[in-house]
């Protein structure tokens, strides 16, 4: 039976990080899932719509849809994660299937107004698929013993013992802590290393508040093995119309789904010979689920029989959030009773809120006819106005200034063709994505390549989509200045199957 704990402090989590940059950038930066041929184009259908999917770049899109259609679209995705440490390199390699897309759109046409038609589209796509699994080994100057030092420095030593002679048990002393204001979630963790045996205080009085680490060592090995699941969908209700001839307006209102769950087993040992501490593991479970809003507004224009251009706003996705966390820890000198703080034990955290920044977007596209299409698209987010919320919070104020300091703009191109040979169309993409780090060095830029392949039945169409995406990431193994960082380099190859349609 699970016991829960609310806990009063922001989350600052060894090897699992919540409520601070990372989780804002996790929640802001979507990979564009979607359609077959969406994908294989490299989702560059700003200018061109006709796309249930390119409601997701320019909701003016769906107006140019001349027939109802409705499309469904599976993937497999495959991510293949080489992580460096030490000079050792790591292998981590999952495979995942999800039904990413479903909608339809439904187009009404007037012969006697301006408007020539109108469209309603509702559509159901994956804006993040969270599969993922990471290993790092290696070895490191700096042990987690640091992190578990840094966490104690302050705290009185009354507060990090558990107090037997009330009938109080380890596992009730480590839910206390985390009730009790003052301490919190850094209560714990100091509470979690020295009950450990990992910290000693510098002196044996209830008044103390430094410590000092029991592992000796010029090196040590690590090895962290990360495994995450989840989603974050989007579904959304789309209006548009085409007036007169030549110009598409349209808006989506955007209802999000979030479920994430972040596993993490940490080990270390190496240490030198004379050390009290000969191992340490440290595991973790973080669970986030909530909700978001969004909406969007755009609009394309042909220019002429051959140019389209077009333009889109994305709002910022408001979330509501809330996570759970649950622990577990030993080591040389830990507690007998250690093992009664397992995941059965579990912090609530109050529920609080995530503004990620809007997104403009500018699209251009040349049709040729019949026989096929280039198309443009470029978008701007800037990252540094992302926010953690309540705006009142002391160490939301904090993080966000850090948000603000740290994150600059992303710039994305993609840009997308399509051949029709008869009943064949040949598809290919490529995409940039830059870093939302103002250096460039924490996250990389990410580049991406599509193609794939289509044929039209008449009244239906299936298309075939393959996409290949390589970023490197910095990452740490735990949250400490001290902590060493692993290179990661991601790849991540997607297989998209569609069928669409007609009515």
């Amino acid at each position: 039976m699970k016991r829960i704990s609310t806990v009063l402090m922001v989350l600052l989590c060894a090897t699992v990080s919540a409520q601070s940059i990372n989780e804002v950038l996790r929640y802001s930066i979507n990979e564009p899932y979607g359609t077959a041929r969406f994908r294989a184009m490299g989702g560059a259908f700003g200018a061109l719509g006709g796309d249930l999917s390119a409601l997701n770049v320019n909701p003016a899109g769906s107006a140019v849809f001349n027939f109802g259609e409705f499309t469904v679209t599976g993937s497999n995705y495959n991510r293949d994660n080489e992580a460096s440490l030490g000079g050792r390199l790591a292998r981590a390699e999952i495979n995942s299937q999800e039904i990413n897309q479903a909608g339809a759109v439904f187009v009404f046409e007037s012969n006697n107004s301006n408007w020539k038609k109108l469209a309603v589209g509702v559509n159901f796509d994956m804006v993040q698929n969270f599969d993922n699994e990471t290993f790092i080994s290696g070895t490191a100057n700096n042990g987690i013993d640091n992190y578990f030092l840094q966490q104690a420095d302050g705290f009185r030593l009354a507060d990090l013992r558990v107090q037997a002679d009330n009938g109080e048990r380890i596992e009730d002393a480590y839910l206390n802590i985390g009730e009790t204001p003052g301490l919190g979630f850094a209560g714990q963790q100091a509470f979690l290393g020295f009950q450990a045996g990992l910290i000693e205080p510098t002196e044996d009085v209830d008044d103390n508040d430094t410590y000092f680490s029991n592992a000796i060592y010029d090196n040590v090995n690590q090895e962290l093995l990360t495994t995450t699941s989840g989603f974050n969908s989007k579904l959304t209700l789309n209006f548009a119309g085409q007036y007169q001839e030549n110009l598409y307006v349209g808006a989506s209102l955007n209802f999000h789904t979030v479920l994430f769950e972040q596993l993490t087993l940490f080990d270390e040992n190496g240490y030198a010979d004379d050390s009290p501490v000969t191992f340490t593991t440290f595991d973790n479970f973080l669970r986030t689920d909530g909700y978001g809003f969004s909406f969007s507004v755009g609009a394309i224009a042909k220019l002429n029989d051959n140019i389209r251009i077009g333009g889109s706003y994305q709002s910022p996705t408001w979330y509501e959030l809330t996570d759970e966390i649950s622990q577990r820890i030993n080591s040389t000198l830990a507690e007998p009773d250690i093992n009664f703080i397992n995941f059965g034990l579990v912090n609530l955290f109050e529920e609080y809120r995530i503004q990620t920044p809007s997104i403009i977007t500018g699209s251009a596209a040349v049709v040729f006819g019949k026989e096929g299409l280039i198309s443009f698209d470029y978008s701007y987010q800037d990252m540094s106005q992302a926010e953690l919320r309540p705006n009142s919070d002391p160490i939301f104020i904090e993080e966000n200034d850090f948000i603000e300091n740290t994150l600059g703009v992303i710039n994305t191109y993609r840009i997308g063709g399509e051949l029709r040979i008869d009943q064949l169309s040949l598809r290919a993409g490529y995409r940039l994505e830059e870093s939302p780090y103002e250096n460039g060095e924490v996250i990389g830029d990410l580049t991406g390549y599509s193609g794939g392949l289509g044929y039209n039945f008449g009244g239906s169409r299936l298309d075939l989509a393959f996409v290949r995406t390589d970023r490197d990431v910095s990452q740490n193994l735990f949250d400490s200045d001290l902590s060493d960082a692993a290179m990661v380099n991601q790849v991540n190859t997607t297989i998209t199957l569609g069928y669409t349609l007609k009515f």
